[in-house]
């Protein structure tokens, strides 16, 4: 049985983009680098995904050091290489070439003991975009705070 556990969901990139299709991808990390974002302490907020050489990197991601971890500590913000299949790098080289189509992390999570990035396809939104995505969530949250007000 596998126990899916997140990590990290990175709700700026929801809110700066629309996400159209979803890959899930392995990273290549340092013992230093797990053990720092099991404490969860990456931060993502001016990271982004780019292929080079047929190949998927995370860039621009900060991970803490590790507070237990001796000189052989790692590097904060290093180019970190994310692992996924062949086609499915060339799937995302293809999405890519469109115009305005980028690559974001959208979350972070455990599954079956390994670390998993979840790399979204991404298309940014224009300004009243944004205004619409804020406008229906407040008009949510007021739906549902009449609702439990009027069944009380």
């Amino acid at each position: 049985m596998s126990l899916d556990k997140e990590i990290l969901n990175n709700r700026q990139a929801y809110f700066e983009y629309h996400i159209l299709d979803k890959f899930e991808a392995g990273i290549a990390l340092l013992g230093t680098e797990v053990k720092s974002i099991m404490l969860g302490r990456i931060q993502l907020k001016e990271s982004f995904v780019q292929i080079k050489d047929g190949e998927v990197w995370l860039l621009g991601s900060h991970i803490s050091h590790y507070s237990h971890g001796n000189i052989n500590n790692h590097d904060v913000i290093r180019p970190r290489k994310l692992l996924l299949h062949r086609r499915e790098i060339e799937k995302l080289q293809k999405e890519t070439t469109q115009k305005g189509m980028t690559l974001v992390v959208t979350s972070i999570y455990w599954k079956n003991g390994r670390i998993k990035f979840e790399i979204g396809v991404a298309k940014g939104k224009k300004l009243y975009d944004k205004r619409e995505t804020e406008m229906r969530k407040a008009v949510e949250k007021d739906t549902k705070a009449e609702l439990k007000h009027h069944l009380r």
